[in-house]
């Protein structure tokens, strides 16, 4: 199948959360309290809530900017390329590179609302994610039906209020929430506690997703203080790869039958080793550590409960039957470092040339909107005008071209960095 011909839906892409978004959602109470963008002396646009900044990193939106001024941090609305946090030009992107449909993950707040749950007011920080969650979907997936998989933040700080928060969104919805590689590192109670157990319980009722983001738990691979960040970004998966071990020799999965999981952004390639290393495990050990699957290996056991997506995997693609063709997902990354667009289905024809069809449908498409319970063929939309050249058709002109976006602050930034090189060379 060529590029053109491919129907493609991301299940990893993310959002820059524009100014003003609390306005229309918040309830008026939290009005003078709910997050707030500022402009810094520097020119710089942070967030800021119950008294702290949180900047806008660099890598979280480097989409359409030239890969030498990558890493920049923190950056200003108009150092980014708009797509990142106006729908309208959001759709426009996801058409000229081809995408038909796009799971958005969030940005200032972590990937697990994790800034929000750190709020002592804890009827502040309810507030703060029911409006998130009421803007995501109403306003940022709403405003274009079956062009975003609506995700909904989590209340990490009551399993009981989450539940809720579950059962709430799924009546709008939503069939997807994003939340922490491991809840324990963020002073929660782990996978492997009861705690949860309403949580569970809701996502399995409402048929949502539990959608897990490498770097959702707030930490990330580091192996010494002066490693380059070369070691760290090498080893992001390696923080996906621990959650899906940790969910499936808990009990989670044998006390809920019909939970589903997505490992985002930790790619395949490590999958058919791990799913090994499941089963020998489980064979030489489990009489005496006591995991009992019913029966069932664990690799088995795997593939009825977790989705695994991927940006660019050639080796994940070539062992994608050991993976199991139903479990994998593409996504785009848009508009982290890490993304291909615009060039994304060129990426992916070539890495899938020798892929069928069928496998490469579900993998593109069909997997994702069978977990996540989505539908993009809506409001006319159809398979035949839903393709990567049917889409690019659409907004025939929108400017994708590679440029700078940068207003003098990166050769500022790189004089400094300079300076204390050359300071540390005379030290």
């Amino acid at each position: 199948m060529n590029a053109e011909e491919l129907i493609m839906i991301s299940v990893d892409d993310h959002v820059v959360e524009p100014p003003g978004m609390f306005e229309a959602h918040i309830p008026e109470r939290y009005r003078d309290q709910a997050p707030r963008v500022r402009t810094t002396k520097d020119g710089s646009d942070v967030w800021t809530f119950n008294g702290k900044t949180i900047p806008n990193i660099g890598l979280n939106a480097v989409a359409g900017r030239p890969k030498e001024e990558y890493g920049i941090e923190p950056t200003a609305f108009d150092e980014i390329r708009p797509g990142t946090y106006d729908i309208h030009e959001r759709i426009k992107d996801m058409s000229a590179g081809g995408i038909l449909a796009s799971m958005n993950f969030p940005s200032f707040p972590g990937f697990s609302g994790r800034v929000f749950a750190a709020t002592e007011d804890k009827d502040l920080a309810l507030a703060v994610v029911r409006a998130y969650n009421d803007w995501h979907i109403d306003e940022w997936a709403g405003t274009y039906p079956g062009r975003i998989i609506p995700m909904a933040l989590p209340v990490l700080w009551d399993a009981e209020l989450c539940a809720e928060e579950v059962r709430r969104v799924a009546a709008k919805g939503c069939h997807s929430i994003t939340f922490t590689e491991n809840p324990a590192t963020l002073g929660y109670p782990s996978f492997h506690n009861e705690y949860w157990d309403p949580l569970w319980r809701a996502v399995c009722d409402e048929d949502v997703v539990v959608s897990i983001h490498l770097g959702s738990s707030g930490q990330l691979s580091v192996t010494a203080p002066d490693a380059p960040i070369d070691v760290m970004i090498t080893l992001q998966p390696m923080n996906v790869c621990q959650a899906a071990a940790d969910l499936l020799w808990s009990r989670v999965i044998k006390k809920f039958p019909n939970i589903k999981f997505a490992l985002s952004e930790g790619g395949t390639g490590w999958i058919p080793y791990f799913l090994d290393r499941l089963d020998r495990t489980y064979d030489m050990h489990h009489l005496w550590t006591g995991q009992d699957f019913g029966g069932k290996l664990p690799s088995e056991v795997f593939r009825e409960h977790f989705l695994t997506c991927f940006i660019s995997d050639p080796v994940g693609v070539q062992l994608r039957n050991l993976i199991g063709i139903d479990n994998i997902a593409w996504e785009c990354d848009y508009p982290h470092s890490d993304s291909s667009w615009p060039n994304a289905p060129e990426e992916l024809a070539e890495v899938a040339a020798d892929v069928p069809d069928d496998d490469l449908n579900k993998i593109t498409y069909q997997n994702a909107m069978r977990w996540y319970s989505f539908d993009p063929f809506v409001g006319g939309r159809t398979k035949d005008n839903g393709t990567v050249a049917a889409l690019r058709a659409e907004v025939a002109g929108h400017d994708v071209s590679i440029r700078s976006y940068d207003k003098g602050r990166f050769q500022k930034q790189v004089g400094i960095e300079m300076g204390k090189l050359a300071e540390q060379a005379t030290a």
